[in-house]
């Protein structure tokens, strides 16, 4: 098994959350910074006035309740986690 290639613009920081939201447990220390950056690299976000956001990655997009607090929840953590599976990312 090996990682699905990311896009070359990937900087180490984007890497590294990258890798914490898809491993298994699921990480409680990602920052909503850190994971709206990797996502503006490899997708789109659009925020809306209730509180959520939607996320594209590829063809692929979701509806994902922003956090209250700077970190994100493990339930966050799982749909971030099938959304970049489902774009591509991930392990073979």
């Amino acid at each position: 098994m090996g990682w699905t290639p990311e896009p070359p613009d990937l900087t180490s920081h984007h890497r590294t959350t990258l890798t914490k939201i898809l491993q298994h447990p699921a990480s409680h220390n990602i920052t909503w910074r850190d994971v709206e950056s990797l996502l503006n690299a490899v997708g789109s976000i659009e925020r809306h006035h209730d509180n959520k956001v939607t996320v594209t990655v590829g063809s692929k997009t979701r509806s994902i309740d922003l956090p209250q607090h700077k970190d994100v929840g493990v339930d966050t953590i799982v749909e971030l986690r099938r959304l970049l599976i489902d774009a591509g990312y991930g392990t073979d």
